[in-house]
C-alpha cells in the first residue's frame, strides 16, 4: 500500500470483535457494534510546534491501540477499509 498520512494522522485497521458471548450466543453481524481496537497501520510524521520543530507521534506502525467509539474517518484503501484519525483519538496502546 502506498498511502502516508499527514501530520499527526493515523492509518489504522479494525482488529475483529468476539463473534460469541461468554455465555456462547452467537452475535449477528447486524447486531455487532464496531469495534473500538485497532492496529496502527501507518503513522504520519509528527506535528510542529510554533518554533518549527517536528514533534514525533507516540505511536508506530505494528502498535494495537484502543480509540474512542466515533473518532476518526473510514475509508477504503486497495479494497481495504481503514480508518484515519488524530493521534489525539487513541485512548492508549495495549502492551503485549
Amino acid at each position: 500500500m502506498a498511502f502516508r498520512p499527514l501530520h499527526d494522522r493515523v492509518l489504522l485497521r479494525r482488529l475483529d470483535g468476539d463473534a460469541t458471548t461468554k455465555g456462547g450466543i452467537i452475535i449477528p453481524d447486524t447486531a455487532k457494534e464496531k469495534p473500538q481496537e485497532g492496529e496502527v497501520v501507518a503513522v504520519g510524521p509528527g506535528n510542529r510546534d510554533d518554533h518549527g520543530t517536528q514533534t514525533p507521534l507516540d505511536v508506530k506502525a505494528g502498535d494495537r491501540v484502543l480509540f474512542g467509539k466515533w473518532s476518526g474517518t473510514e475509508v477504503k484503501i486497495d479494497g481495504e477499509d481503514l480508518l484515519i484519525l488524530k493521534e489525539a483519538d487513541i485512548l492508549g496502546v495495549i502492551a503485549a
